[in-house]
C-alpha cells in the first residue's frame, strides 16, 4: 500500500515534531502494511520561496534518514509537498519541482470554500500544461461545497482525488467515501497523519473497510492504478 498524503518529515511543518516520531510513525504504517510514503510537507507561496522550502526538506530529510535503524525494514520515503492553492498559482516558479518524487503528480490543498469559476479554469488550465498531473488533497473536505458539475469538469479534465483514511472510518462519511470510490471519484489514498498523538496513520483501518465493503478485486485495482503512477 502507498500513502500518498502524510506529515512525517520532521520539524518543516506542523507535522512530525522529531526524528524519532517521525521513525515511530513510520513503524505503525508498516504495521498498516504501507511499503511507500510521500511525505508531503505544507508549502504556502504567501510564507516561504520555494528555494528555502526546498533546503528545509533537504536538511530534514537528511536528518531523518541518518536517524533511521540500519537493521529495520521501513516503509521507502519519497519527497513532495502539499502545496496550498492560491489564484495565479500556475505562474509560480519551480511550481513544477514540487510533484511527488518519482511522479508526474502535484498535491494541491484547495481552500475549504465554494470555488469560483475563475478558480475552476485555472485548475483546468495547469492540468493542461502537460508537465504534472494535478491531485486535489482530502477531497472530501471540499467535494461537497461545491457544484455538482465542478466535480465533473475536473475529473474529466484528468485531475484526480485524493483522500483520507478517516473518509473510510467515520461512521457518518463512509457510505459517501465508499460511493465516491465506486464511481471512479477518488483515485489516491493517504495517511495526512501528522502526529503519534494528535492524528496518527489509520490507512490500515481504511483498507479494511475498503475490502469488507468492495471486496479484494477493487482493492487491488485502486493499488494497481496508484502503483502506475510510480515512477510514470
Amino acid at each position: 500500500m502507498i500513502d500518498f498524503h502524510s506529515h512525517v518529515l520532521p520539524n518543516v511543518d506542523d507535522g512530525s515534531r522529531s526524528e524519532q516520531e517521525s521513525i515511530e510513525l513510520l513503524r505503525m504504517l508498516k504495521d498498516q502494511s504501507v511499503d511507500t510514503v510521500f511525505m508531503t510537507p505544507h508549502f504556502d507561496a504567501a510564507r516561504h520561496t520555494p528555494e528555502t522550502f526546498f533546503e528545509k526538506c533537504r536538511e530534514a530529510l537528511a536528518r531523518l534518514r541518518g536517524a533511521l535503524p540500519s537493521d529495520e525494514r521501513l516503509p521507502e520515503l519519497r519527497v513532495g509537498a502539499e502545496v496550498m492553492y492560491y489564484y495565479g498559482i500556475e505562474h509560480l516558479d519551480l511550481l513544477s519541482e514540487f510533484k511527488l518524487e518519482g511522479t508526474d503528480l502535484l498535491l494541491l490543498e484547495m481552500p475549504v470554500t465554494a470555488w469560483s469559476e475563475h478558480t475552476v479554469k485555472e485548475l483546468i488550465h495547469l492540468s493542461c500544461r502537460g508537465d504534472l498531473t494535478l491531485v486535489l488533497a482530502h477531497i472530501e473536505r471540499y467535494s461537497a461545497l461545491q457544484n455538482p458539475s465542478v466535480l465533473r469538469r475536473l475529473l474529466d479534465a484528468g485531475i484526480r482525488m485524493q483522500v483520507n483514511a478517516d473518509f473510510f472510518l467515520c461512521l457518518s462519511t463512509r457510505r459517501r467515501a465508499l460511493r465516491m470510490l465506486r464511481n471512479g471519484q477518488v483515485h489516491f489514498l493517504g495517511s495526512d497523519c501528522h502526529s503519534m498523538t494528535g492524528r496518527p496513520p489509520r490507512i490500515g483501518g481504511a483498507v479494511e473497510v475498503i475490502r469488507r465493503k468492495l471486496g479484494d478485486g477493487f482493492l487491488a485495482r485502486l493499488e494497481k492504478f496508484s502503483r502506475s503512477m510510480l515512477n510514470a
